[in-house]
């Protein structure tokens, strides 16, 4: 390499090799169930490496600025203190597009009578070949609604706080003793906001639902009819890093405490439909390797690995629900 272009590498190396373990001395190694073996999951620490990572290597820059210009993720607010006044910032916010209200209708769709009419010209003489229809975009991403975190956390209503000591902060700091949280009300809550993609928000959703199921021992069973809807929101947003996230914390939760698994089943008509979309979706590496498998991004190898976990620990029922 060149002289620039080496110490250029050195130094990217240098900063990533310091931002990983300042992140890994906050958080361990992350299993499969987190909460049942006694040490807390690093998926929330790996979430803002991945991050300072792509704002390093992309040419496009930050990755939430890019989805909030497409509408994809929520806008908030304009800094930490609040929204501008109107007349000091009236173009806040102008190039991004706002998310579609309703799903569009395809034109493939019966009735629109374009598709279905027959393709004949002048004389009943054959125009060629019809359209091939449009795709139906099963798997595109959609708009990731706010969620009720953000909100509550911009209020100061949740307990929780991210403690910046050390060299790499990444630690919650909680307000009150996680024994004696209300699982009934904050749970939900949290298990609500790790869909987000924003920080601190997504930091503190994600390692905040694996310390509370760290915890929460037979709190936890009560909770899960309340804990369907945000799991559902998550995962039908197709966002691939907010899936797996969310997968991941489904892991957890089924190991977290007994019953629960049995408990899940009779939402798996819920869950599953779009782990049915996504189960193909494999990285096709041919003879390479995956570096980064240890983060378990893989989305088809991921949910092959929850249904595993839901089959294993659903009871006799889960199997024929599953399939």
């Amino acid at each position: 390499f060149p002289a620039r272009g080496g110490v250029w590498l050195l130094a990217v190396a240098v900063m990533s090799h310091s931002l990983g373990a300042s992140l890994r001395r906050n958080a361990s190694r992350p299993s499969p169930g987190g909460a049942g073996n006694g040490k807390s999951s690093n998926a929330a620490a790996t979430l803002m490496l991945d991050d300072a990572l792509h704002k390093m290597f992309s040419k496009t820059g930050d990755r939430t600025k890019q989805l909030k210009r497409e509408g994809l993720i929520p806008l908030g607010m304009h800094s930490a203190f609040g929204d501008f006044p109107a007349e000091h910032a009236p173009h806040a916010w102008a190039d991004c597009k706002k998310p579609p209200k309703q799903m569009l209708r395809s034109s493939s769709a019966p009735g629109l009578g374009t598709y279905h009419a027959a393709f004949v010209g002048l004389g009943g003489a054959a125009r060629g070949n019809p359209p091939s229809p449009p795709r139906a975009g099963a798997t595109n991403q959609r708009p990731v609604p706010q969620s009720m975190f953000r909100t509550y956390y911009d209020r100061g209503d949740l307990p929780i706080g991210v403690f910046h000591g050390g060299s790499g902060g990444g630690k919650v700091s909680w307000k009150v003793e996680i024994d004696k949280v209300d699982y009934h009300h904050y749970l939900p809550i949290f298990f609500d906001g790790a869909r987000e993609q924003e920080d601190p928000y997504r930091f503190l959703a994600v390692q905040g639902c694996y310390e509370m199921m760290e915890k929460g021992g037979d709190k936890i069973l009560p909770v899960v009819p309340q804990l369907i809807m945000p799991m559902k929101i998550a995962l039908n947003t197709r966002n691939q890093t907010i899936m797996c996230t969310m997968m991941k914390i489904l892991q957890t939760l089924v190991l977290s405490a007994d019953g629960v698994g049995e408990a899940l089943v009779p939402y798996y008509r819920q869950l599953l439909p779009v782990f049915n979309i996504f189960k193909h979706h494999n990285k096709n590496l041919g003879d390479t390797m995956d570096y980064s498998q240890r983060k378990r991004q893989n989305l088809g190898e991921l949910i092959a690995e929850t249904l595993e976990v839901l089959e294993t620990y659903g009871g006799e029922d889960a199997f024929i629900n599953i399939k």
